[in-house]
């Protein structure tokens, strides 16, 4: 049950410190990462020692830069997975139906997928050299359901529109002021304050949390099939030249070309 490689799980007084250790590629999830981090929300799910979850990067440099684009370039794909499937709706998933208060703690970059995650956790404490945007129009990748209409239910439709038309990128405080997170604190206090937080809401009642979190979610459950629809499309899109040719400026560290496409 510990032989994880992409992330590590340990549980503290009844927090779950969920963490994704890919420093070397700024903690960007693979196939294998993603598997590692759904089995690792199910196990705090069905802990009786575990009420809170904290997920996180290791290092200072990022929380996760979303789904490994180097790995992409490099296979084609996210690499191999237990089902054979790219499985990030179901951590998406998990991350909703755990019914447990989950607190992203944002140490550094939280971009692209890994800006959809921080959002889709339950609340958000972000160090004081975090930084919050997204990349996929930059790239040639998109996240039509949670990760921008639940976004826009977050911070507004013109500041959702904004992070994903001029992917705009964020300061920590600047987030703050958007209610993108809900506290900055200096880097040094991050993993204390996510203690704090937990040892409060360990104190409540599990049931109550439980229910409220099923309640919050009852209202954006639509975005969750939307995104289902917005997967399908995105594999679609990823094959054709538009989309490759992201993927290929991304990892050349040039600008992109996409001026033939805007006629279609």
């Amino acid at each position: 049950m510990d032989n994880f490689t992409d992330i590590t799980y340990e549980v503290e007084n009844g927090l779950a410190w969920i963490t994704i250790n890919r420093p070397e590629r700024f903690n960007a999830f693979r196939a294998q990462t993603v598997d590692e981090l759904v089995l690792a929300f199910k196990r705090a799910w069905a802990s009786n020692e575990v009420g809170t979850i904290c997920l996180t990067g290791a290092g200072e440099k990022a929380f996760c830069a979303g789904g490994d684009q180097k790995q992409r370039m490099e296979t084609g794909d996210y690499g191999p997975s237990v089902s054979g499937l790219f499985e990030v709706e179901a951590l998406h998933r998990v991350m909703r139906d755990v019914p447990k208060p989950v607190i992203a703690a944002v140490n550094g970059m939280a971009i692209g997928g890994g800006h959809v995650l921080h959002v889709l956790a339950d609340l958000t404490i972000a160090a004081d050299t975090a930084s919050f945007g997204q990349n996929g129009p930059r790239v040639g990748s998109f996240d039509a359901g949670l990760g921008s209409g639940y976004l826009a239910r977050v911070v507004g439709e013109k500041r959702a529109r904004e992070i994903w038309f001029m992917l705009r990128r964020l300061s920590a405080e600047e987030a703050l002021d958007w209610g993108l997170v809900n506290k900055v604190v200096p880097a040094a206090d991050l993993k204390n304050e996510v203690r704090a937080w937990a040892d409060n809401m360990n104190s409540f009642s599990p049931t109550a949390l439980k229910v409220l979190k099923q309640s919050f979610n009852q209202d954006t459950e639509h975005f969750v099939a939307l995104g289902q629809s917005a997967v399908t499309t995105l594999k679609l899109f990823g094959e054709t030249p538009e989309a490759k040719e992201g993927i290929t400026a991304f990892n050349e560290k040039r600008k992109p070309d996409f001026s033939q496409y805007r006629g279609n």
